[in-house]
């Protein structure tokens, strides 16, 4: 459910940031792994790394997701109002 911070903005509820942010960290960190395991050709080392910016990727991303939720620069108004 999206909520209406005024009569022209959109705002994502925090749960769908969450969301967004765990899906994509999921993406990004098997990205990592491969990437890791290409270049040592240690699953494990790869695996560790993945496992250590999961975690700080997640909420640097969130804070970033947030923190762009602020600026209005560039969306679009809603067509209608209820």
């Amino acid at each position: 459910m999206t909520r209406w911070r005024s009569r022209n903005q959109a705002t994502e509820a925090h749960w769908r940031s969450m969301a967004k942010a765990v899906s994509w960290r999921i993406t990004g960190t098997l990205d990592t792994v491969l990437i890791s395991w290409l270049i040592t050709r240690r699953l494990t080392w790869a695996v560790s790394i993945g496992f250590v910016e999961v975690f700080t990727k997640i909420t640097l991303f969130y804070l970033h997701e947030r923190l762009w939720n602020r600026i209005p620069h560039g969306r679009a108004a809603p067509e209608y109002e209820i």
